[in-house]
């Protein structure tokens, strides 16, 4: 990276965060200090979700060389935002209400502020040092065990003896989200492994045999080839090389009609496509109101299977002049570009909120002195976020993209098409029901998935990574807790 680069976007960050702050200094009427202390743990929490988790989206994509990181920035910006905006109200609300009883306390609503910030600051906190680690780490989890963490704080300071605030953690919930931890990475595992498997057998490995026997016969023909122009040549040394001539322009044309790639990536592509446009109109366009009904709407998901479908033939068809390796790599570099913007939109979806959903809540309550069921999200606040989150992904995402985009396992434009769209199919399904997954064990998983088929994964690595995992959502609530009495205590409350 540029130093000039680095100064841009490190003066498009600071110029951002300005601006917002005077914008909120504006908006509110009282609290400003408050304003400023939250607006810093936010952009902060947003910051580190673009140094690991961004960066984790986008691994495998850098890793295999189809996105550059300047490229990455830009798909982040727009896809990563569309995605919290247009789909991540449901996984909000379930981290904002889903983990403790709230209703069941009697407190000052400030204290709920507190409860916030701190969360946002101890997952921030934790992000940031698993960045610097380059261990992909999950936001979820971090939000999810600062919110718990400062909940259970806020009962032990407000509830009388005898009354336990742990009767308030809705265990059910944190049991749903745990389990789904669990599930997320075997899900995006067996995911990609089903996917990289029919790419391989039905397009690489088709490939490479027909690649292997034209070097064969390439060969063969170097040694036949000056027997051939002798005058003293045989009569079948002749009638050998004419065969094998034939042979070859056999191969080659059955090769440049590019049969493997023109029968089996159209239909990989239309499937992803399908998905993409399916999470879209049932569910990220859903409060939009197009106005269509479900039988229009899988017209619409067939119309862009279809042309999609079509356009990557033709596609095909103009590769004729590369070989068929140099042809596949070009295709699915192409895909993948279309893939990494689904998982930027799904994991927008899911992961972005957990730095816009508590500080929403900050502003509804600093602004209204009450707690209400629903908190809007300021468009400013949407925008400085994501500029905060695209500047993370630049300056501290290094590690964590080298991590998965080839320390787990090799990584090229096949295999990382193969786990992002596995891992796009997994975190798509979960937002749809409205739970919140971990994108990272999800794509970590579905990497893991196409080292198992590879047999080239490094378990060695995932031994930190795992019990980085384990640590996150207690080292979060840790920190969260204590965040809340200190804040506690220099405001006085």
């Amino acid at each position: 990276m540029f130093s000039r680069d680095n100064l841009f976007f490190g003066g498009i960050f600071v110029l951002a965060t300005a601006l917002f702050m005077v914008w909120g200094l504006d908006y509110l009427q009282n609290h400003h200090t408050l304003f400023i202390l939250a607006t810093l743990f936010g952009i902060f929490m947003a910051f580190n979700i673009g140094g690991n988790d961004v960066a984790n989206s986008f691994g495998t994509s850098v890793g295999a060389k189809t996105l550059t990181v300047k490229q990455a920035l830009i798909i982040a910006a727009i896809f990563e935002l569309s995605g919290a905006m247009l789909a991540g109200a449901e996984v909000t609300n379930t981290i904002r209400k889903g983990i403790v009883d709230l209703s069941a306390m009697d407190f000052d609503p400030m204290l709920l502020v507190f409860v916030m910030m701190g969360s946002l600051l101890s997952a921030a906190t934790w992000l940031l040092f698993a960045s610097m680690k380059g261990y992909p780490v999950s936001t979820t989890h971090s939000i999810v065990g600062g919110v718990l963490g400062g909940s259970i704080a806020l009962g032990y300071a407000t509830m009388s003896q005898g009354e336990s605030v742990f009767d308030l953690v809705h265990w059910d919930q944190i049991t749903k989200i745990a389990i789904s931890w669990v599930v997320s990475p075997i899900l995006g595992g067996m995911a990609s492994y089903a996917i990289y498997w029919y790419l391989k057998k039905y397009i690489l490995d088709y490939n490479d045999t027909v690649q292997a026997h034209i070097d064969s016969i390439k060969d063969q023909l170097s040694s036949l080839k000056a027997a051939h122009n002798e005058a003293t040549a045989s009569t079948e040394e002749k009638a050998r090389y004419e065969e094998q001539v034939h042979e070859l322009n056999r191969l080659k044309k059955k090769s440049n009609a590019f049969y493997a790639l023109r029968t089996h990536a159209p239909l990989v592509a239309a499937f992803g496509v399908a998905m993409i446009a399916s999470m879209l109109l049932f569910k990220g366009l859903k409060h939009a109101n197009l106005g269509f009904n479900d039988a229009q709407i899988f017209l619409l998901i067939a119309t862009f299977s279809t042309l999609t479908y079509g356009i990557v033939f033709a596609i095909i068809k103009v590769m004729h002049k590369d070989t068929p390796h140099k042809a596949t790599m070009r295709l699915f570099s192409m895909l993948q570009v279309l893939t990494a913007s689904a998982f930027a939109f799904s994991h927008g979806a899911n992961d972005i909120a957990n730095a816009i959903g508590p500080f929403a809540a900050i502003i509804d309550i600093l602004a209204t002195g009450q707690i209400n069921a629903e908190s809007a999200v300021p468009v400013a606040a949407m925008a400085t976020f994501g500029i905060a989150l695209v500047a993370g992904l630049w300056f501290i995402g290094k590690e964590v993209i080298d991590t998965v985009g080839s320390r787990i396992t090799e990584i090229f434009p096949v295999t990382g098409f193969a786990a992002e769209l596995g891992a796009t199919f997994i975190i798509m399904l979960a937002t749809v029901l409205g739970i919140p997954v971990s994108s990272t064990h999800i794509l970590v998983g579905a990497i893991i998935g196409i080292g198992m088929l590879n047999r080239n994964a490094n378990w060695a690595l995932m031994k930190p990574i795992a019990l980085a995992w384990v640590i996150t959502l207690p080292a979060a609530a840790s920190m969260a807790a204590l965040f809340f009495f200190l804040l506690k205590l220099v405001f006085g409350y």
